[in-house]
């Protein structure tokens, strides 16, 4: 009777930000041993791998957030198979924000060994630099770009008891900001741009005082800190909440959706909010 073949390992890579005294050993060896590398973009692993003096020793999969779904099921079977899979994205940390959660679930499903190479990791280094409270807080990816979700996202930081580490992009930092002190007021915040690199840069200050510094652009990869408001259990008035619910509906929501998102977010009952959108038709 045979041996039967032990399955692989998944590993998950976190790789520098941009400074490459980041990289770790462990993160050099993986790229040398590993029987598949499943990059975010296979050409800046690449480079990567070249910059730090060594050669990916397996072979190099695309595995970015077009594919991922497809590519998941194919990775598995490499590790059904004995192979171990190295998952690394562009930069920081694979699953945040990233490609690598898919993989992971089927992975853990199926029994098989997952582990990490820690490293840079944009959320939390952003956090430590803030001058804000780290006691408790939250990451929330990216914001929605649409004005109607956007603001409903705003809106519930109001009583949000945590403090809150978010992504955006170069062309929409300043509108969402302009949002948030709009919504927020004086709230603390800091903007974090190009970490580790040679022009990292954390302005600190309130939201209206960042959106004013926005306006002339930022540029970089950005991650924004904002400080945690204060939680109340003051319920609202229905009816005081038809605009949250009709702007959802504009930008393509439905209405029983709109109601149950703003229902959520305030804890007002859902069938009331519905009656008073219906009332002020």
């Amino acid at each position: 009777m045979g041996i039967e073949k032990q399955t692989g390992t998944l590993y998950l890579a976190a790789t520098p930000l941009g400074n490459l005294g980041d990289a770790t050993p462990r993160l050099r060896d993986a790229l040398q041993n590993a029987d598949i590398v499943a990059a975010e973009d296979t050409r800046r692993t690449v480079q990567l791998a070249h910059d730090l003096g060594v050669t990916i020793g397996g072979k190099i999969l695309s595995h970015y957030d077009h594919n991922e779904r497809a590519r998941a099921p194919q990775l598995l079977e490499f590790l059904q198979q004995g192979m171990t899979v190295l998952v690394v994205s562009d930069a920081g940390m694979p699953t945040v924000s990233d490609p690598g959660y898919r993989i992971v679930s089927l992975a853990a499903a199926a029994g098989i060994p997952v582990t990490c190479l820690p490293g840079a990791s944009a959320p939390l280094t952003a956090l430590a630099i803030s001058g804000i409270g780290t006691d408790r807080f939250a990451f929330d990816g990216f914001p929605p770009r649409k004005p109607g979700p956007q603001r409903q996202w705003w809106e519930s930081l109001r009583t949000e008891p945590r403090t809150v580490i978010f992504f955006e992009s170069t062309h929409r930092i300043a509108d969402t900001l302009a949002l948030g002190a709009e919504i927020l007021g004086e709230r603390d915040a800091a903007v974090c741009r190009e970490l580790t690199k040679t022009y990292e840069e954390c302005r600190r200050g309130t939201l209206p005082e960042l959106a004013e510094w926005a306006q002339d652009g930022v540029r970089g990869e950005i991650t924004v800190v904002v400080a945690p408001g204060e939680e109340t259990a003051a319920s609202e008035d229905p009816a005081d909440l038809v605009g949250d619910v009709q702007a959802l509906v504009a930008d393509g929501m439905r209405m029983k959706d709109a109601c149950g998102e703003v229902a959520k977010r305030t804890g007002v009952s859902k069938r009331d909010l519905y009656e008073a959108v219906i009332a002020a038709r």
